[in-house]
């Protein structure tokens, strides 16, 4: 290639740029895409309401505690080892 064709290549380059930049600026980002909206939030606070009583009450099962079916205390119930 000849020191012209760099050149000519070059300022191809450079003007294909610009007009695509042109170009995606007109088609893609026209000032209705720009416009965005944000929910608005609530402050986050310390203070908290006390649950509801329906569900939250003394008699109320407790899924933190612990559950044992049967009676066997084998804590790896399935190793193949006997105990």
């Amino acid at each position: 290639m000849k020191q012209k064709d760099f050149a000519l290549i070059g300022v191809m380059v450079v003007f294909s740029a610009f007009l695509s930049l042109l170009l995606s600026q007109f088609f893609f980002s026209s000032s209705s895409n720009r416009k965005q909206t944000a929910e608005v939030v609530d402050p986050i606070t310390s203070q908290f309401s006390a649950p509801p009583k329906k569900y939250f009450n003394v008699n109320a099962v407790n899924p933190t505690q612990q559950i044992q079916i049967g009676n066997n205390p084998n804590p790896n119930p399935f190793s193949s080892k006997p105990q």
